[in-house]
This record gives C-alpha cells, structure tokens and sequence, in this order.
C-alpha cells in the first residue's frame, strides 16, 4: 500500500464540522478494491423524492459510472449513491458495463432502493478492471451502519492521491426558512474540469425539482469546478452530482420548481460559495502543489476570450513552474496570452503580481521593482492579473504551481 502524502501545506487550517441534512446518511468501509484495509467504498441514503441533478465529464472516452449516472440523471430521482476509490472503470469495455450493472444490484438489494435511482462514482487507476463483487459482502453493513453524521468518513473514503479530506457546508433561508447545503469532493491530479472536478456530491435539504437543480447546477459549475485548473488534464471520470432530499418541506419551505423563482436567490448564492469552496480545496491539494495562484484577466473582447486567455495563462507549465521558483517571470505570461488564439495587442498588453504592475504598454514597467516583486512571490497565495486593454470582457479562474513533486507523484502512481 502506498505511503501517504504529508498534507498540503495550502490545505484549510480546519475541517468544518457538517452538521446533519435531514434525508441523507453515509457509511464508509473497506471492499479491498485496490488495496487491503483501506477504506475505499461509500454509500449514501437517501430518503424516498429526494431529486438530482449532475454534470459530468465532456471526456470522449468517459467511464462507465459516468454513462451510468448520464442515463439516470434524466429521472431526476435518488434513492442511493456509491462510490468507490482505488479503480476509475474507466476504458474497461463491456467488463465496466457490467461492473457497474453489478454494482447497482448489488446496492439496491443492500438499500431497497430501485436500480434505476442508484448513482455511481469510481475513481483511481485508469484501464483495470472493477471486481464488483468485492461490494457484496460490505454493502449490506454500510446500509445498516449508514448515519447523519457520517460526513467526514464518506469524504475520505474517495479519497486517491488527495491528502485531506475536502468539505464545505452553508446555510441558506428559502421563504423564510432555513435550509443547509453540504458536499465533500476529492481531486488533486487530473484536473482540468470540463464541468466539475473528478468527484463531486453536494447536498441540501432543501425542496426543489430536479429541473430547476439541474439548471441551478450547470450554472453555478461556470465560475467553480469549470474555473480551476491543476495540470490541464480532464478526467474521464468527471461526476458532480447535487441531492435535494426535500425535508424542509416538513419545516414549512416551499416546493420550488423554476430555477428563477426569486425565493431561490440565497439558495442559488450559497451553492455557488460551496461549491467554489470545494474547488479552491482542489487546487490547494494539487499534486505538488506549493502556491495557489488567482488569475484575472480583463480587458478582453468579451467574457469567453478572458476565460480563454486565462486558462492558457493557468496552463502553461512555464508560467506555473517560475511560479514555483519565485520567479515573476511575466515574459511566460506574455507567451501565453499570445499563444491562446485570441484577440490581444502586445502594446496594450498590461501584467500585475500581488498588486504590482511588471510590464505595461509591451514593455516592462518603468517603475518596476524586481525586490518587491519577488517578496510577493515567497507567499502561499499569489494573485497574477492581466489586463489586455481593447475589450470590456473578463474572468478569473485559479491554479497551483507545478513543483518536481507532481512529477515524483504521478511517476510513482501506478507502483
């Protein structure tokens, strides 16, 4: 079994405390999956008319989970969720197939719950096959087992190259009444989302239809999980999925069906902060990872061009490995602007680090300060912006550095 990284040194001081969501319960154990004695299986229960949306991966080869949950998600209800660490099923043929039919069946007669509102999520190694079979003798304890307050376990037990768990939890009112919103993620290699981040599960007690929580979901994704990137990779795995069990309703909320119902308008508010919460957890567990990195880009022609220029600026592995070296060297941000197909003018062209101008008008600025520059690039958190001076659109995303330590990780992965 492999060692366990030390935590990042940009993890969260503290774990939050989830408190229970009436509706749902978790438990966590050990299938053997990929390695003996770790815990690397959860199920969550969900009480009957709990709604679901998802988003998942726009991978062309995505896993077998994934085309599971696409073609139940379209239901829009939920009785159970499981998910596995240590084997992706991913590019695994008809055997993924079936191990993820095996799976449901295995769960619903653990659950009592229908197959067809059974979710499924696996993450690990790529192109190995998935011994289904190892759930069988586990399931039906963790259906007994399953408690409110079984948060924390559940975040670690999907859990890979991640070295915290990662959660986040608030609370919104709805006509007046208090509803709670909570989800754990994991994600730390492989992360370039094309809609979420590898695994994602965020859920709420509120009472709203699966139509509105779909179109509040592919929303909020834009600006959280679709805005950070790690090494600009996208999983095949990529699985977001939101829960709303409904018990408020017994407490006097509303049953809302349109997503632009402005009852929903806290609602919608404390989703986008959760889930940009577990984003940001992601990037500060990247592999590696020594600095988490905002990236602003104004200036641009419009919205998607920023969002265009700054992912090339997150991605270039120039820009993140001088980042790792403390280096503001803004030349490799010029490269990547130039590089990102879109429409920019050197001499127009302005750069900050941490508040300070370094270059402008396609030259360095004339009151650059090379030492003030390089005591902002010793910090932990490192903002770089970009201004490209002939349009009104903008957009930030966020990045780690890229350290000898990613390549040692994923080097070492598969051993």
């Amino acid at each position: 079994m492999a060692k366990a990284a030390p935590i990042s040194p940009l993890a969260p001081k503290t774990t939050p405390e989830i408190p229970p969501i009436d509706g749902v319960r978790f438990a966590a154990g050990a299938a053997g999956v990929r390695y003996k004695g770790r815990t690397d299986v959860m199920l969550a229960l969900l009480d009957e008319g709990t709604r679901v949306a998802g988003v998942f991966t726009k991978s062309k080869c995505p896993s077998a989970p994934v085309d599971w949950c696409r073609a139940r998600v379209e239901g829009g209800k939920a009785r159970a969720l499981l998910v596995n660490s240590g084997n992706a099923n991913a590019f695994t043929g008809k055997t993924g197939k079936d191990a993820v039919k095996l799976s449901a069946k295995l769960a619903a007669a653990a659950t009592g719950a229908p197959e067809r509102q059974i979710f499924l999520a696996s993450t690990g190694v790529i192109g190995e096959p998935l011994d289904a079979s190892k759930f069988e003798a586990v399931l039906p304890k963790l259906a007994q087992k399953a408690s409110a307050d079984g948060w924390l376990d559940a975040a670690r037990a999907i859990m890979t190259t991640d070295t915290y768990p990662k959660l986040s939890t608030r609370v919104a009112l709805i006509d007046g009444v208090e509803v709670r919103i909570a989800g754990f993620a994991k994600g730390a290699g492989m992360i370039a989302p094309d809609m979420a981040t590898m695994l994602a599960f965020v859920f709420t007690d509120a009472a709203i239809g699966a139509d509105a929580l779909q179109t509040l979901l592919s929303r909020s994704v834009r600006g959280s999980f679709n805005a950070i990137t790690v090494d600009s990779d996208t999983s095949t795995s990529d699985t977001l999925l939101l829960f709303a069990t409904g018990a408020a309703a017994a407490r006097g909320a509303p049953d809302i069906e349109k997503a632009n119902d402005r009852r929903l308008d806290a609602f919608r508010a404390a989703l986008d902060e959760v889930l940009l919460d577990l984003a940001h957890q992601v990037v500060r567990d990247g592999e590696g990872a020594r600095k988490f990195v905002e990236i602003v880009v104004e200036g641009a022609e419009n919205d998607r061009a920023a969002k265009r220029v700054a992912l090339s600026i997150a991605n270039s592995p120039l820009v993140k490995t001088a980042i790792a070296g403390e280096d503001a060297n803004w030349g490799r941000v010029v490269m990547a602007v130039g590089k990102a197909g879109e429409q920019a003018d050197r001499d127009r062209l302005a750069i900050w680090f941490g508040g300070v101008r370094v270059a402008h008008r396609g030259l360095r600025d004339n009151g650059y300060d090379e030492a003030a520059v390089s005591e902002i690039m010793k910090r932990d958190e490192i903002a770089l912006r970009v201004d490209l001076g002939i349009g009104l659109g903008s957009a930030k995303v966020w990045t780690c550095d890229l350290t000898k330590e990613y390549v040692a990780i994923n080097g070492d992965y598969r051993s």
